[in-house]
């Protein structure tokens, strides 16, 4: 059994609004799991859990394509008993939720500057440097249950200069609801500039897929 206890909704809250901000469809139940339909260049299904189950061993049997994902809650270790020899583990993931306020802006490093665009429920921030180039860039996406956080990402030229932390503390700004859950799933290397922002990990996150041949 998985020492990490998360509840299933609140899963599904991070995956549908995980979803909304990449444009996927919604996420359905699937034995014990959530499926997405995503059909993108890189992702043709992915399956995301709460914890390891009967059900996510019986898709892993069944899957025998390429880009087809399977997420636990969970360690690399548990993930991997489930699953026959083809599929293999990704590099670890963290689930993350924080407690804590937005922190206050600080000043941007000479000539960049912010940019933050809102659709709907998605707000995208860009920092641009002060030669026109894209430094950093992410966006969140806010349902009634959660506010995700996505794909925050900085150019290796414009590192260890706070545009991670920019970008992350304007699109906290756009947060509406104090009902929704602020979520993010974080690698390796995040995990620890999102602990300096006060966040916690609620359960590593594992991952697998079928090579490509």
């Amino acid at each position: 059994m998985t020492a990490f206890r998360i509840d299933p909704q609140l899963l599904l809250a991070w995956q549908a609004a995980h979803c909304v901000a990449r444009g996927a469809p919604a996420p359905v139940h699937d034995r014990g799991g959530f499926r997405v339909d995503t059909h993108s260049e890189k992702e043709t299904r992915r399956w995301v859990f709460p914890r390891l189950c009967d059900g996510l061993g019986e898709i892993a049997r069944e899957i025998a394509a390429p880009r087809h994902y399977l997420k636990l809650c969970g360690t690399d270790e548990e993930l991997r008993s489930a699953l026959p020899a083809r599929w293999e583990i990704q590099p670890a993931n963290y689930l993350m939720t924080t407690a804590a306020a937005n922190p206050d802006p600080k000043p941007l490093p000479t000539g960049y500057r912010i940019e933050l665009h809102r659709t709907g429920p998605v707000t995208r921030a860009n920092v641009v440097a002060p030669n026109g180039d894209l430094a950093a860039t992410g966006c969140a996406a806010e349902t009634a249950d959660a506010f995700v956080y996505d794909r925050i990402e900085t150019a290796p030229d414009h590192r260890r200069k706070g545009l991670g932390v920019a970008v992350m503390v304007a699109l906290g700004s756009a947060k509406r609801s104090s009902a929704s859950r602020p979520l993010l799933v974080a690698t390796e290397d995040g995990r620890g500039l999102y602990a300096n922002l006060g966040w916690s990990v609620l359960a590593p996150f594992a991952a697998a897929v079928i090579p490509e041949p």
